[in-house]
């Protein structure tokens, strides 16, 4: 195996062990439930903080420029230890309480020294490839983020087992992490910029690469967040209450899954025929699957299954993209904090549609929250026809 496949292999690894801590909360919230009553509020703020956590570490990473002038390697394993103290803390604390929703809090900002950082790692190996290789890292995320649910799947209704084996992923990210090498394209700021992020918004390329990773975001975070819960809403005008809350973990798991497979195929694709035409295509499918989401809810459960396990494989493969745009147009010493603004910005969008999908749906229905979803591919791929060529 050559250095940069071993390389990208441990990372990916890392990737998928530590972004398993993310969405922790809502794959044991019906046990968390039944353990203690838990408002939509709370519900709400458990699923919502970790994104809040996140935009402060990633705003810190791209102020700082901690990506591009530290060791992104020991960053990664410092944050993922850190992540793992935070996660082990929640199954300590009574649940929907100050404290847990501020250990969901920390894991966040923690988790901005994870997938971002590992974006700058990546970056490194390549530039012709550059969409494969992002979409590598970017599907690695994507499973750790499903893994959550088949953790809550696998320990039943052990809420506690499935947040402690979360914890023990990431402790295992972090040394996986400090075996990788750093790339021959990696690049080091020799001096704090905080001024260079500015290109965000003076440079027309990466504005409209921000923008269309803006109009994904609206989608994908409230999506992963809070799809266990609707298809359990779903099933259980089907299914009996019990059988309907599990065969939702398993299938969202499934979902989720299914864009971690899709993303690196997809980016081999973007590396052929452009970056910005594979993301107007993938969300025009994601868009769709969001509305047909909606028309089949409460439908047979085959049916339902279907639609959302391709919108789960449809819904993540042009995030890739988004971030290698990015790494193309920015300097190479300033790909990392470039990277970690954008991710920022996107996920303090997040922290608005996870924050009011619950109360959406309670107040108008699944179907209605799915059909607002799809208008953030809509936004995304006017931004991304002025990059098509």
């Amino acid at each position: 195996m050559t250095p940069k496949a071993r390389s990208v292999t441990l990372l990916v690894a890392a990737e998928i062990a530590a972004m398993s801590l993310w969405f922790v909360s809502s794959a044991v919230l019906g046990d968390l439930r039944t353990e203690r009553s838990l408002s939509p509020i709370a519900a709400a703020l458990l699923a919502s903080s970790v994104p809040a956590g996140f935009v402060v570490g990633a705003l810190g990473v791209a102020l700082t420029g901690l990506a591009d002038r530290a060791d992104p390697r020991r960053v990664f394993a410092v944050a993922a230890c850190l992540a793992a103290l935070a996660n082990a803390a929640f199954a300590w604390v009574p649940p929907g309480g100050t404290a847990s929703v501020l250990t969901r809090f920390a894991i966040g900002i923690a988790l901005a020294g994870v997938y971002p950082v590992g974006m700058k790692i990546v970056v490194g190996w390549g530039t012709r490839d550059r969409g494969w290789l992002v979409g590598l890292v970017v599907g690695g995320l994507t499973l750790g983020s499903a893994a959550p649910h088949l953790l809550a799947w696998l320990g039943g209704s052990d809420w506690r087992l499935a947040t402690y084996l979360a914890s023990a992923l990431a402790l295992l990210a972090a040394a996986l992490v400090l075996a990788t090498s750093l790339g021959p394209h990696h690049a080091v700021q020799p001096r704090l910029r905080p001024g260079a992020i500015a290109l965000a918004w003076t440079d027309r390329r990466l504005r409209r690469a921000y923008a269309g990773y803006f109009g994904h975001m609206w989608e994908l975070y409230a999506m992963w967040a809070w799809i266990g819960p609707a298809l359990a809403a779903s099933y259980a005008r089907r299914l009996e209450a019990e059988e309907a809350a599990s065969l939702a973990k398993l299938t969202a798991f499934v979902a989720i899954g299914a864009g971690a497979l899709l993303c690196p195929p997809a980016g081999r694709v973007a590396d052929r025929i452009g970056k910005a035409r594979l993301t107007i295509l993938v969300m025009a499918t994601s868009g769709l699957s969001a509305v047909l989401a909606g028309l089949v809810f409460g439908g047979p459960v085959w049916l339902v299954a279907l639609v959302v396990v391709i919108w789960g494989a449809s819904v993540i493969p042009d995030s890739a993209q988004f971030s290698a745009l990015v790494a193309d147009f920015s300097p190479p010493a300033l790909a990392g904090s470039l990277m970690s603004l954008q991710t920022a910005l996107g996920f303090a969008l997040t922290i608005l549609t996870v924050q009011a999908t619950p109360f959406v749906a309670e107040a108008f229905g699944w179907p209605t929250l799915f059909w607002l979803l799809a208008l953030g591919p809509l936004a995304g791929i006017v931004a991304m026809r002025g990059l098509r060529s």
